[in-house]
């Protein structure tokens, strides 16, 4: 009997700003995907995380937001009311375009930390096209990848920690793309990583 095949996993880094805690009340203003690289059987294969690339702005569902939400990404609520991309629009794009780079791999999406991102990626795609190209779970935070690798408790991980051969050198400027793109290069260098355990003292 021949083993049963293992299809390779296709990493999408995604970075998503909003203008409020949770989606529906609140709205996701702009979504940001870069390759990150595959995995098969044989290990991980890094991707030039600027070579397939996505990014939308979107227009607000709501009249709610969080004013200090807002500020983070710098973007104008006013202006993506008239010219954000309606999000149907924009979520059927994205899905698409998952699919077209995945090929035969299965896509992941990948954050740092994915929870938040996720959150309102997974609510917008199920509202706005019905499906996930991803399925329900398949995300991969890279905060517990690097606890588990560092042997850390996941709430002592902090970026400002990390030993500066994973940190990327690539700024975090708060824009999905860019954000989407330094978080590949992060993904990648984690992934290569062969880990350390640490002491923590109280």
């Amino acid at each position: 009997m021949s083993a049963r095949r293992v299809k390779p996993s296709l990493y999408i880094s995604v970075d998503i700003e909003a203008d409020g805690p949770i989606p529906g009340p609140y709205s996701m203003l702009s979504l940001g995907a870069a390759v990150a690289g595959a995995q098969d059987p044989d290990g991980f294969t890094p991707a030039d995380p600027e070579h397939r690339t996505f990014y939308r702005e979107l227009r607000p569902i709501s009249e709610e937001f969080v004013p200090e939400a807002l500020a983070v990404s710098g973007l104008d609520r006013e202006r993506l009311r008239t010219r954000g991309a309606e999000p149907v629009v924009a979520l059927a794009e994205f899905s698409r375009w998952v699919r077209k780079v995945s090929a035969d791999a299965q896509p992941v999406m990948c954050g740092y930390p994915a929870s938040y991102d996720w959150m309102f990626l997974y609510w917008y795609l199920i509202r706005f096209t019905g499906a996930s190209p991803f399925g329900h779970s398949g995300c991969f935070d890279m905060k517990t990848l690097y606890a588990t690798k560092a042997g850390l408790p996941l709430r002592a991980v902090a970026k400002r920690a990390m030993p500066s051969e994973l940190l990327p050198k690539r700024r975090h400027t708060h824009h999905a793309l860019d954000d989407a793109i330094e978080q590949a290069e992060l993904f990648a260098q984690l992934m290569a990583w062969p880990g350390q355990q640490l002491t923590v003292t109280c």
